[in-house]
């Protein structure tokens, strides 16, 4: 009986140092998890509760309480027109906003992808203060094949006759102009497809316009595709068809001919002329 006893003891001695044993590694994992949480969060630094958007959005679509809800971002990552106050993002008896830029589900509400309360969700809300929208008629040729997309900046080339110089000139007219429009698109959403288009609307300065209105009466204009993030502003840049040729003009000059100093001499009936070195 007493080892049957003591046999039950050390079983349950063991059992419970085996029990002691899987408790301390499940707190030390518990304890080590937490201890990762913390430097995790430490490292995104604090939270803030933001709007977002709880499915995808496209251009022109109107912003409803119903398409946004509050979800925690951290702070150090939140562009500075995210939207976390709701009477500023709906204020009370104001007319809805509307999408100028595609959304995705979750995806934080920032300011410059909706327009103001009421304002519509055309050009006008894309034209910066003071600019104006001017229109570029356009082909495959001068339209860069059709790769060009709102939000793309361009050069523009003017192409015509002009007094004092032989042929066509052309002439780099404006620099570094933003597109907003491309026929009736004025989403930047880019959709990987080349667009035929007949026109382009460009953001132009009141002065830029009446240059470029002036520019599409005399001759033809051309679009040069800018590359992203070069926003050097290029120098004069012209050539007519003599540079493009390289023809050069010679001066033709002619020889002065040598002169000749005569005296005539009468030598019976006949006169005889005679040569006779020039004192001037």
């Amino acid at each position: 009986m007493r080892m049957v006893f003591g046999l039950v003891l050390v079983v349950g001695l063991a059992l419970a140092g085996f029990a002691v044993y899987m408790a301390q590694g499940y707190i030390s994992q518990t304890q080590a998890q937490l201890e990762a949480e913390r430097a995790a969060r430490a490292k995104a630094g604090p939270l803030v509760e933001v709007f977002v958007v709880n499915k995808p959005l496209n251009y022109g679509d109107p912003l409803t309480k119903e398409d946004v809800q509050k979800a925690y971002w951290p702070k150090n990552t939140l562009p500075e027109s995210a939207f976390t106050d709701e009477l500023a993002l709906f204020p009370e008896g104001a007319k809805p906003r509307f999408v100028i830029r595609q959304m995705e589900k979750f995806e934080p509400l920032l300011a410059v992808k909706v327009t103001e309360p009421g304002a519509d969700a055309g050009l006008t809300s894309r034209l910066e203060k003071g600019m104006r929208a001017f229109a570029i008629k356009v082909d495959v040729a001068s339209g860069v094949s059709g790769f060009l997309q709102p939000g793309d900046f361009v050069d523009i080339y003017w192409t015509g006759q002009t007094s004092g110089v032989e042929g066509d000139l052309t002439r780099m007219i404006e620099t570094v102009v933003k597109i907003i429009a491309v026929d009736q698109m004025a989403s930047d959403d880019r959709s990987g497809s080349a667009i035929i288009a007949g026109t382009v609307t460009v953001e132009a300065s009141p002065e830029q316009v009446a240059r470029l209105a002036q520019a599409q009466a005399t001759g033809r204009l051309a679009l040069s595709l800018v590359g992203a993030g070069d926003e050097a502003v290029a120098g004069l840049v012209e050539v007519n068809s003599r540079d493009l040729l390289g023809i050069v003009e010679r001066e033709i000059v002619q020889a002065e001919q040598e002169k000749v100093c005569t005296v005539k001499t009468r030598k019976g009936a006949d006169v005889v002329e005679m040569p006779i070195p020039c004192t001037n």
